[in-house]
């Protein structure tokens, strides 16, 4: 059985990566190699104060899912912003494949599948 679609989840410590069908699934979890969790930002000074992530984690990320047919990303943060702004410098086939992308906070990887089940069944509908 084809697992077409992938779902996402991903924040700046690690990527919970899911391959789904109708009745079956497999996950992955990619951790980053990064040791920063906050950088604060001091008043006045120049910059976002924000960390960029790693571009490896990002690249792990995408070519994990680079089989799949259609792909949610979620996450509850800025990290699916800039793997999907990595896809489309460094992987555009891939990025042309995500069909979605949703903030969710912190869910258990069950409610990560019942959440993607319920989206690629809409988008699926659609077609």
């Amino acid at each position: 059985m084809s697992l077409n679609h992938a779902v996402i989840w991903i924040d700046h410590q690690q990527a919970h990566v899911m391959f789904l069908s109708e009745s079956a699934s497999q996950a992955e979890i990619i951790k980053s190699k990064s040791s920063h969790q906050h950088l604060h930002h001091k008043g006045g000074e120049v910059g976002s104060g924000k960390v960029e992530l790693d571009p490896k984690y990002l690249h792990s990320v995408i070519q994990a899912v680079n089989e799949s047919k259609e792909i949610l990303v979620l996450g509850p943060g800025s990290a699916k912003l800039e793997l999907i702004k990595h896809a489309h410098h460094h992987d555009p086939k891939i990025a042309e494949k995500i069909v979605g992308v949703e903030t969710v906070d912190h869910p258990s990887d069950k409610e990560i599948l019942a959440y993607a089940r319920k989206f690629f069944y809409k988008v699926d509908q659609m077609l």
